[in-house]
């Protein structure tokens, strides 16, 4: 068993509750970490055998495109469009963060944490 991770990617994406939100857009950062079982990729030297970053890469950025009200759906459709991909992965966190929310005062930004 092991863990492939992406950290630090970022997005400009139209996520919000509010409508202004959905209009305007801001920057977004994902970070995923999945738990499966890459044995036989280390032992062959296959991609196929393991979970392909870029391939994750793209279903990540696929959610972004399209507008979402809460940080938690985001994670959530990431988590199921991953899942889609590799079914046979052990388990997957996604990490979604929202620059500069609209809080009312400085906040730098707001986090989720969703696993599945």
């Amino acid at each position: 068993m092991g863990k492939v991770s992406l950290e630090g990617m970022e997005f400009f994406a139209h996520h919000g509750f509010y409508d202004e939100e959905q209009k305007i857009g801001n920057k977004f950062g994902v970070d995923v970490h999945i738990k499966t079982n890459f044995e036989e990729a280390a032992v062959q030297d296959k991609l196929q055998k393991t979970v392909n970053y870029e391939t994750i890469y793209k279903v990540v950025a696929g959610v972004m495109l399209h507008k979402h009200r809460l940080l938690e759906h985001v994670g959530h459709q990431i988590i199921k469009d991953i899942r889609s991909e590799y079914p046979s992965i052990e388990h997957i966190e996604v990490i979604v963060s929202k620059f500069n929310p609209p809080v009312g005062g400085i906040c730098f930004r707001s986090k989720i944490t969703i696993e599945g």
